[in-house]
């Protein structure tokens, strides 16, 4: 594993389509993007921005996320979640992470995650 340093950062995109809504996830019952499809692109940001850091035989999972769903987001609509690395203490990782529709902030979150053995963590699940 390559040393994972505060600083690290990634930006995961999606189109709001559809199956994205909150009406088509059940979360809500208008046509907008779901507070849970705007958490999933967050969480991805902060997995992709150490992913290429660690070894093959480690992931990161998500431990916890403090989300706020700012905004509303169309159909057709191209959203960005940012995350940046903000600390790292043994296998805990801190991000700070910000959504987007354009320059439009419609979503912040603070994210742990942990790195894991996968093999150890898959047999958790036995």
């Amino acid at each position: 594993m390559t040393e994972i340093t505060p600083g690290l950062t990634h930006t995961s995109t999606l189109e709001v389509t559809p199956g994205l809504t909150a009406e088509a996830m059940g979360s809500g019952d208008m046509p907008v993007l779901a507070t849970p499809a705007m958490v999933a692109l967050m969480e991805n940001a902060a997995m992709m921005a150490v992913a290429p850091h660690l070894d093959r035989n480690a992931a990161t999972v998500g431990g916890h996320i403090d989300a706020s769903h700012l905004k509303a987001t169309p159909v057709g609509a191209t959203v960005s979640a940012r995350a940046v690395l903000t600390a790292v203490e043994g296998r805990k990782l801190t991000f700070e992470i910000e959504a987007r529709e354009g320059d439009t902030v419609i979503g912040k979150a603070t994210h742990l995650r942990f790195i894991v053995d996968r093999q150890k963590f898959m047999d958790g699940t036995k």
